[in-house]
């Protein structure tokens, strides 16, 4: 039987997210940053893998259309990414002791659900495993197994700090949708070129016309 896992997903508060993005998309940046984590959070709930998402935010205007698509929404302490992330971890482990947890950024407009499938069923065999963006530099998704210690290590040059700390990195074929998370206005062109989830392609349309 396959292993099920719940992942959280942190969500900054919209003023602070998204300031790469600021000078592209100007009065938008709020709308593509709720938007970006809504396709993020919908492909994660599709996938027959993801038992649950839970959201770790601090900013209603997030808060309530992640809820509906139906996110469980818990509050962030704001004491940085990796506490968020530990926080949401807690509430999973709760809720179901016996899944994997995994933490997934909130920045993947493309992600397909059947490439997530493909990450988790590789983590799986891992005790710590991550994902790392499509740089090579940061991570996009962090996991571990049933009763393991949840030590997310995000943040700058996360991908270096999950290999010192023992977590197998992930190298599956064909995840790109995984790996490509946006965080300037080149990330976003390149997520367009993936394919874009319906809500931040609502956006991009208004930003971007013809793109």
């Amino acid at each position: 039987m396959s292993i099920r896992w719940s992942l959280v997903i942190p969500v900054k508060t919209l003023v602070a997210a998204k300031t790469r993005l600021a000078a592209a998309t100007g009065p938008h940046r709020t709308r593509l940053a709720v938007a970006v984590a809504a396709d993020t959070v919908a492909a994660a709930l599709v996938c027959p893998l993801v038992a649950r998402v839970i959201v770790v935010t601090a900013d209603p205007a997030a808060a309530e259309p992640l809820a509906a698509l139906g996110a469980d929404v818990v509050p962030d302490p704001d004491r940085g990414l990796n506490t968020a992330l530990r926080t949401g971890a807690a509430h999973a482990a709760g809720l179901a002791p016996g899944d994997a947890v995994g933490a997934l950024q909130a920045d993947l407009p493309a992600l397909r659900p059947v490439e997530l499938g493909r990450a988790l069923e590789a983590a799986a065999e891992f005790d710590q495993s991550f994902v790392p963006d499509a740089l090579d530099v940061g991570t996009t998704f962090y996991g571990v197994l049933p009763g393991r210690p949840f030590t997310p290590r995000f943040g700058g040059e996360s991908r270096a700090k999950h290999l010192a700390a023992g977590a197998k990195e992930l190298c599956v074929p064909n995840i790109d949708s995984l790996r490509r998370d946006v965080d300037t206005p080149d990330d976003l062109r390149a997520a367009v070129r993936l394919g874009l989830g319906p809500h931040t392609a609502a956006v991009v349309a208004d930003l971007w016309p013809g793109a």
